[in-house]
């Protein structure tokens, strides 16, 4: 009697596993996708949110709020952050303040925080938020309610 050691894997084995490991991967893309999605909006709605903290401590000491973007040059504007991250290179959100429809930049400022543009990110895209929007009155907007 001889018994014939088999080694290694046969080509079935392998097409199964990789079918397998195909199917897994494809079911597992798209939440991973929504997954960083939400972070990254989660990360420009908390940049909104401290930056409307800083304008209010700014308001507090000088009754108007400050319109800013990140072409500002005004030494006032300069103190706000015009990027959503640790910094615009890392960043996947724009940043800016301007005065609310119909008010002046004494009563109320609006937030702005756009999403990939040329000084962030530039190939991100939200399809189903869009720009994500904060005013000193407490409004919160963006394309779709279930955004912020």
């Amino acid at each position: 009697m001889r018994y014939r050691l088999e080694h290694g894997f046969t080509m079935v084995e392998l097409m199964t596993v990789l079918i397998i490991a195909a199917i897994l991967a494809a079911i597992a893309l798209p939440s991973y996708q929504e997954s960083v999605l939400k972070a990254r909006r989660t990360e420009a709605r908390a940049a909104l949110l401290k930056t409307m903290q800083q304008q209010e401590r700014y308001y507090a000491l000088h009754t108007t709020y400050v319109v800013f973007s990140s072409a500002s040059t005004d030494a006032e504007a300069k103190r706000f952050n015009w990027f959503s991250g640790e910094n615009a290179v890392a960043s996947f959100y724009e940043i800016s303040a301007q005065a609310c429809n119909g008010k002046t930049i004494r009563d109320c400022v609006l937030l702005i925080a756009q999403p990939g543009t040329d000084k962030v990110h530039p190939s991100y895209r939200d399809p189903v938020c869009g720009a994500l929007s904060l005013s000193s009155s407490g409004e919160k907007s963006a394309a779709t309610d279930r955004c912020w």
